[in-house]
Formats: C-alpha cells, sequence, structure tokens
C-alpha cells in the first residue's frame, strides 16, 4: 500500500460506495463467527465496520481474528453500503498491513462499561484519550482557542508570548513556585500580568497570550490545578473596566457559537447543550451578591472574598432566574491584587462566572506611578522587587485593563463536568507530577 490512509471513518459517503479506500486506526472489537468477522477499527473521527470472509482472503482473515484489541492496523479495500452497520459503510478488505500490536491485557479499557477511576485513567491517559467521550474533550478545547483567537484577531489584538521564568512574583503572594536560574533564584510566572501590563507602554496597545499558570498553592479541589492555561489579554486607552467586561462577554458568546456551530458530533457524544450567553451579561455589585447569600442564609463578612461554596450558591441563585453567565464586579479593593484600580473603598474590578464556577478575572488596572507605588506597599511588597515592572509606568502610561480567562475552567463549566483534570491532557496538582 502506498498510504496507510486516504479517509477517516466519518469522510464515507455515498459517492465512495463500491470504489476503493483506505482507512486506517485502532482495532476496538472483534467478533468471529467463524467463515466471515467484523472488525471495528476506529480513528479520531469515529469506528467504522471491517467485514472480511475467510473464504476471499483467508491470509488477512487469520491475521485479523488473531490481533489483540488496540492493535493499529491500515486496511485498503472496497467501501460499501450497507444500511446495518455503523455509518452505514464497510470495508471489504483486500489488503492489510498490522503497523503496532498491542500487548494484552490492557491497563484500561476503551469500550468497556466499567468506569476507572481518575488516577487509573490519568496514569494512561494515552489510552483513556482514545475513548470518544474524552477525545471530544479536546476537540472542544481546540475550537475554543482557535475561535478565542479568531475574535481577538478581529478586534485588533495581536498575540504575544512573554517569559515564564522571572525574578519576582506576578501578583505577590507566596504561592511561587521556585527555581535556580543559575546563580540566582527564580519562579515559574503565575500569570503573564506584569508583562502584559508592560506592553501598554509600547504601543502595541491590544495583547493577548495563551498563557500558562503555575501557582503553588496546596488545594486539592475539583476546579483547581497547579499549571493551567488561560486566555489572557490587555488593553489600553480604555475609559473604565466595562470596556474590558465587554470584550470578555463578546469573547465568551464568540466561543459558545463556535463551539455550538462546529462541533455537534462531540457536544452529542458528551450530551450536553452549549448555551451562548445574551450579552450584555447580567452585573451583580459584591453589595448585591452579599444581600442574595443573606436571603439563603450564608454570613460573609464586608471584605471577604466568595469561596467556592459562596461561588456555588450564587450560581444556583442566577441558575432560577435562567442565567449561566454573570458577572460580579466592584469588589472591595483589599480583596484585590496591588495592580487593581481603587474606587474609594471599592475596585475597578470584575469576575465572570458560569454555573456557579468562577472562570475568569480582570480590572482596569493602575496607570498612575505613586500610586502603583503605594499600593505595592500597602500589600507588603517591596516596590525594588517590580524596578524592572514600574519602569514602564514612569514614560507614558495610558489607561489600561485586562482579565485572564481559565481555558480549563470555561470547558469544565461549558461541558458539565465534574473535574477540571478532564480538562487538561497531563495535569499537575498537589499530587501529580507524572506522566
Amino acid at each position: 500500500m502506498g498510504v496507510y490512509r486516504t479517509h477517516y471513518s466519518k469522510e464515507l459517503s455515498d459517492k465512495y460506495d463500491g470504489k476503493e479506500v483506505t482507512v486506517a486506526g485502532w482495532v476496538e472489537d472483534i467478533r468471529n463467527l467463524g467463515s466471515i468477522a467484523f472488525i471495528i477499527l476506529r480513528d479520531r473521527q469515529g469506528t467504522l465496520q471491517i467485514t472480511t470472509f475467510k473464504k476471499q482472503h483467508r491470509e488477512i482473515f487469520e491475521k485479523l481474528i488473531n490481533l489483540n484489541r488496540e492493535s493499529v492496523i491500515s486496511v485498503k479495500g472496497v467501501c460499501k453500503a450497507n444500511e446495518k452497520v455503523r455509518n452505514g459503510y464497510e470495508i471489504i478488505p483486500e489488503e492489510l498491513q498490522i503497523l503496532s500490536e498491542s500487548d494484552a491485557p490492557l491497563p484500561l479499557g476503551v469500550v468497556d462499561k466499567v468506569k476507572a477511576e481518575m488516577d487509573t485513567r490519568l496514569d494512561n491517559r494515552f489510552i483513556d484519550l482514545r475513548k470518544s467521550e474524552v477525545r471530544s474533550i479536546f476537540m472542544i478545547r481546540d475550537v475554543l482557542i482557535n475561535s478565542a483567537r479568531d475574535y481577538l484577531r478581529k478586534n485588533g489584538f495581536v498575540e504575544v508570548h512573554t517569559p515564564k521564568i522571572i525574578a519576582s512574583a506576578s501578583e505577590g503572594g507566596t504561592n511561587l513556585f521556585r527555581l535556580k536560574y543559575f546563580e540566582k533564584d527564580a519562579f515559574l510566572a503565575q500569570s503573564p500580568q506584569l508583562y502584559k501590563q508592560m506592553l501598554m507602554a509600547s504601543g502595541l496597545d491590544r495583547v493577548y497570550e495563551i498563557a500558562w499558570y503555575f501557582r503553588a498553592e496546596e488545594h486539592n479541589t475539583r476546579r483547581h490545578l497547579n499549571e493551567s492555561t488561560a486566555i489572557d489579554i490587555e488593553m489600553a486607552f480604555i475609559k473604565d473596566e466595562e470596556d474590558v467586561m465587554s470584550v470578555l462577554e463578546g469573547l465568551v458568546k464568540h466561543i459558545c457559537e463556535e463551539i455550538k456551530e462546529r462541533c455537534k458530533d462531540e457536544i452529542e457524544t458528551l450530551n450536553v447543550e452549549i448555551k451562548p450567553p445574551e450579552i450584555p451579561v447580567p452585573r451583580i455589585r459584591y453589595d448585591e451578591a452579599l444581600q442574595m447569600l443573606e436571603k439563603e442564609g450564608v454570613e460573609l463578612e464586608w471584605g471577604e472574598d466568595f469561596g467556592s461554596e459562596e461561588e456555588r450558591i450564587l450560581g444556583e441563585i442566577m441558575r432560577r432566574k435562567g442565567v449561566d453567565f454573570y458577572f460580579i464586579t466592584k469588589y472591595p479593593i483589599q480583596a484585590k491584587p496591588f495592580y487593581t484600580m481603587p474606587e474609594g473603598g471599592l475596585s475597578k474590578s470584575f469576575d465572570l462566572c458560569c454555573k456557579g464556577v468562577e472562570i475568569s478575572s480582570g480590572s482596569q488596572r493602575i496607570h498612575d506611578y505613586n500610586l502603583l507605588v503605594r499600593r505595592i506597599e500597602e500589600n507588603g511588597l517591596k516596590p525594588d522587587d517590580f524596578r524592572d515592572y514600574l519602569k514602564a509606568f514612569k514614560y507614558g502610561m495610558p489607561p489600561h485593563g485586562g482579565f485572564g480567562l481559565g481555558i480549563e475552567r470555561l470547558l469544565m463549566q461549558l461541558l458539565n463536568l465534574k473535574n477540571v483534570r478532564e480538562c487538561i491532557l497531563f495535569p499537575r496538582d498537589r499530587t501529580r507530577l507524572r506522566p
């Protein structure tokens, strides 16, 4: 055979009926009835049936029925329409190449109905990803990221890449992964925050990054990772945080619309409904959110940030109103990082939540040098540790703001998944450093 594959399973149609095609993939199942055998072949798009007859091609028949499940093969044969088989087409093989024979038994089942524990699945992630429902998550993730890029480019944003090894904390605090950088101490970046802001003084006044976050938080929850990704943007010449929120809600709406349009098969496999938000997304002030929680019997001291339980209850309140996406705005300034623009005792900040989980946080930033230095000091940090960052504010910094939209959290909430670890290929959490 000249090539291993000419068509994927779902590309077969009436125009190929009676014609020669070549397919390739993993052997999912084998049914041997003596004189005839049915092999289910799985590729990236789905599955198809290979029907082989002992009398017609004895050598091919014998090789196929003696393969272990999950072996990799390439089959050249005639495509025939058959309404009784999956996809409506079967392949009658004329040539077979066994590309890789699988060991047995498998460490993890692919089509078995018995559910495996999360650790077993992650330890054998390469097999876990062969499952259609797991693979669908990452096909949707691909569309999520590419649709975000499309939207941001159309709105004048330039893609950038900032350092992941840095000399000081991005946002202050102690949740840092420390490393040795030759003779110096360094850290893994918590976010691209400081670099994004520095770029606002450069003339690149609208930037975005598909960013990596490294946060040494000792969480072990369904929504926390120690290594995660986000769509991170910064934009200059804004009047206030509403300009940033407008970009964010438009971005999320576009992502949802693109997933709904381009991922119909994956959505069906996962049995979910994608509902793009109505714009403008509802805004709830922090004080209003406290009152809503109080009516549900939840007391929270003014100035405290919302924990996962408070977020869940707020999400339930909004769900009863038929709302999945909503902003919480005007947080107390002490609940937000030093670079957040203050407004009296409040801040020009916002969180975007989806079904009771925060998926994005952003704000208008401080662009005044003296105010920024003061806020750094008020947060118990040393301005000298931020001297490179602060330099950008001395020589012409326009009003600006931005946000980080968590890719894994957005995906988890859109697809109604129970654990954020489902949404990244090889999760890193408090206990997992392999594979």
